[in-house]
């Protein structure tokens, strides 16, 4: 089992709506911050995570790799899109963060389709979700300017994708892609603890 990251074909983007005004470009500009579990984009064949939707086998199109050792890979990422408006002489940013899943980038070998084996590779997706959620909690707690706000964006999108990254790798390192069925416990517990204490308002 393994998890392969879906930034490389489906990266955040920007929408920009720019009005003449005289605003200064320092000046803090209104925020809002929405998670939308589902978005109006081309990306393939892609899940939008929902707690009330988990994955299924079925839900593996792509080709296995026989070459690698995985049993399975879950190809998953995050990310945002950004919309600026002006209305009555102030300005607003609109930003709507998503989670999502590749059915064509995932698969598994033939014969490796185990509920334990599909349970290991949700457990990717559902990481995928936390650090989306941590992205979001720092997009709410950041102050964003008309000069900064771009830099902000991109700043704290990396970090949280790093974070994603290294909390993807410790969990298949440590587990050994789910060969170490104690270590797999403890992770599971510790992905459902962190599932059960995520609020998005």
């Amino acid at each position: 089992m393994s998890y392969e990251t879906g930034n490389n074909y489906m990266k955040h983007f920007l929408i920009f709506l720019f009005f003449l005004l005289n605003y200064s470009v320092y000046a803090q500009v209104s925020t809002s911050v929405e998670w939308r579990p589902n978005i109006s984009i081309s990306h393939g064949d892609s899940i939008f995570y929902s707690t009330g939707r988990k994955l299924g086998w079925n839900d593996f199109k792509g080709t296995p790799d026989n070459k690698s050792i995985a049993a399975a890979v879950t190809s998953s990422g995050f990310g945002y899109s950004c919309m600026m408006k002006a209305k009555n002489r102030a300005m607003g940013i609109n930003i709507l963060v998503y989670c999502f899943y590749d059915k064509v980038q995932s698969w598994v070998k033939p014969g490796m389709a185990s509920d334990y084996a599909l349970l290991h590779e949700q457990h990717h997706f559902d990481i995928t979700y936390i650090a989306t959620c941590l992205f979001i909690k720092r997009l709410k707690t950041t102050s964003f300017t008309m000069e900064n706000y771009a830099d902000q964006l991109n700043k704290i999108y990396d970090e949280c994708y790093d974070e994603m990254e290294k909390m993807q790798n410790d969990y298949d390192g440590q587990t050994k892609n789910g060969q170490l069925k104690n270590i797999q416990r403890e992770w599971n517990n510790k992905i459902d603890g962190q599932l059960a204490s995520i609020t998005i308002d």
